[in-house]
C-alpha cells in the first residue's frame, strides 16, 4: 500500500490531516522561527477557522482596551504639557514583546504589527503632524512612516529648512530628515541647521537602503535612466555592468525619477519600492545597490528629549578655542570619563573663516552622571557648546 504526504493547502475542509504530514508540514512552518509555539491539536480547516474567529474577538477585545489605557495616558501628558510621543517607551514596549514572542512570527514582523498599534493610539490621543524632506514615496518618507506607522498625518517639505521650519513654528509635531548614509558620507545641511536651531533630536531611525530599477518596459529595451545623484553614487557598479547603454538623467529625487519613469515609454528609474508602488512600476531588479551593507540613517526633529532608556546616544555641538592641543583636550575629556565617541565630523561655522564646528555623538544619555560631567567639563574648555539631544540608541 502507497502513502501520500498530504499539505495543508490540499487538504479537504472537512479533513483532518494525518500526523506524519501534520507534523512535517509544521517543522517547515516553524525551521526559521526563534522556537516553536506549542503544537496545536489535529483540527480540519472549518475548526481552525472556528479557532480563528474566536481569537479574532479577544484581539479586537484586548487592542481595544490597550487603546484605552493608551488614550487616558496621552490626557495625562497633554494636561502636563509634555510630548506625547515616547521613543524611550516605545523602545521598552518592542523590546518586551520580543523577549516573549516565540514564533512562528519573526520579531520584525511582530514589531511592525505593534508599529500599527501604537500608530492608531497616537492618532486617537493627538492629531500629530510629522513633516518629512519630501516629495512623497522617498526613502525619507518611507524611514518616517517605518517610525511612526501608516495612521498619522505626513507633510512633505521641498528642503530640510522647511522640515525644521515646520516643528520649530507648531506646524508640525514631529520632523525626519537624512543625516548620513553608509557610502555617501553625512548629508552636511542637515548639520548646519542645527546651528541656529533649537530643535532637539528625539530619535533616529536607521533605514537599510535597498534600491530597485523599476520601469514599465523589459530592461533591454530601455534608453533612458532617471536617477538622484545619491543613488547613483550607490549604484554606480551595477549600472555600468548592466544598463551601460543607457542615457543617464540626473533628477531631484527618487520619486520624481519613478514619475518620470512612469510617464515616458523606454525610461527606467532607481529609486524604493514605495516610489514603485505609487507611480505603478513594475521592479525588474531589487537591491542593486553595489554596497550589500548601504543604509541611511535619518533623525527625528522634536521639542523635548526623552528620559534615558539604558542604551542611548547623545549628539552635540562644540567650538573650540584656537590654541595648540585643542581637539586634543576635547577627545581626552571623552576618554577621562569613559565615553565612546561615535562619531566626530568638522564643519565650517560660516562666522569667522576657518572656524570650525564639531558634530560629536557619544554613547549615554545627559542624564547620565558620566556624561553630564563631561559636557561641563567642556564647557569650561570650549567657545560654544551645545546638546542636540539624546534619543534611543536601539538601531
Amino acid at each position: 500500500m502507497t502513502t501520500h504526504a498530504v499539505s495543508l493547502r490540499e487538504a479537504p475542509q472537512n479533513a483532518t490531516v494525518p500526523a506524519s504530514a501534520r507534523d512535517r508540514v509544521a517543522a517547515s512552518f516553524f525551521s526559521n522561527s526563534p522556537a516553536p509555539p506549542r503544537m496545536l491539536r489535529p483540527m480540519n480547516i472549518p475548526e481552525h477557522r472556528k479557532a480563528i474567529d474566536r481569537l479574532d474577538g479577544q484581539i479586537v477585545r484586548l487592542i481595544n482596551e490597550r487603546t484605552q489605557h493608551a488614550l487616558a495616558i496621552g490626557a495625562i501628558k497633554l494636561q502636563a504639557g509634555e510630548e506625547i510621543y515616547a521613543p524611550a517607551r516605545e523602545r521598552a514596549v518592542l523590546a518586551r514583546i520580543c523577549k516573549s514572542n516565540a514564533g512562528p512570527l519573526t520579531d520584525e514582523q511582530l514589531c511592525a504589527i505593534y508599529r500599527e498599534v501604537m500608530s492608531a493610539a497616537l492618532a486617537l490621543e493627538k492629531t500629530l503632524t510629522i513633516a518629512y524632506l519630501g516629495p512623497e514615496a522617498t526613502f525619507t518618507h518611507q524611514a518616517a512612516i517605518k517610525r511612526f506607522g501608516a495612521s498619522l498625518r505626513y507633510a512633505a517639505q521641498n528642503t530640510i529648512g522647511d522640515v525644521f521650519t515646520e516643528v520649530e513654528k507648531n506646524r508640525a509635531d514631529y520632523g525626519v530628515v537624512p543625516v548620513e548614509n553608509s557610502t555617501e558620507g553625512v548629508v552636511t545641511h542637515t548639520l548646519d541647521m542645527f546651528v541656529d536651531s533649537e530643535l532637539k533630536i528625539v530619535s533616529q531611525i536607521v533605514l537599510k537602503v535597498q534600491q530597485c530599477l523599476m520601469s514599465n518596459t523589459s530592461r533591454p529595451r530601455i534608453k533612458k535612466l532617471y536617477v538622484h545623484p545619491q543613488s547613483l553614487a550607490q549604484c554606480r557598479g551595477w549600472i555600468q555592468n548592466h544598463l551601460s547603454h543607457a542615457e543617464l538623467i540626473e533628477t531631484s529625487s527618487n520619486a520624481r525619477s519613478a514619475e518620470l519613469a512612469a510617464r515616458e515609454k523606454g525610461a527606467a528609474a532607481i529609486g524604493g519600492l514605495l516610489a514603485a508602488q505609487k507611480y505603478r512600476l513594475e521592479i525588474l531588479e531589487q537591491d542593486i545597490q553595489d554596497n550589500a551593507a548601504n543604509a541611511t540613517r535619518f533623525l527625528v526633529l522634536g521639542r523635548q528629549c526623552g528620559q534615558p532608556t539604558g542604551k542611548d546616544r547623545t549628539s552635540l555641538i562644540v567650538s573650540m578655542n584656537d590654541r595648540v592641543g585643542a581637539l586634543h583636550q576635547v577627545l581626552a575629556t571623552f576618554r577621562r570619563h569613559r565615553i565612546n565617541l561615535t562619531k566626530i565630523e568638522s564643519r565650517p561655522s560660516k562666522r569667522k573663516a576657518w572656524q570650525y564646528l564639531f558634530f560629536i555623538d557619544c554613547d549615554g544619555h545627559t542624564q547620565d552622571p558620566r556624561v553630564a560631567k563631561a559636557v561641563a567639563q567642556l564647557e569650561q574648555q570650549c567657545r560654544y557648546v551645545k546638546v542636540l539631544g539624546s534619543y534611543p540608541n536601539s538601531e
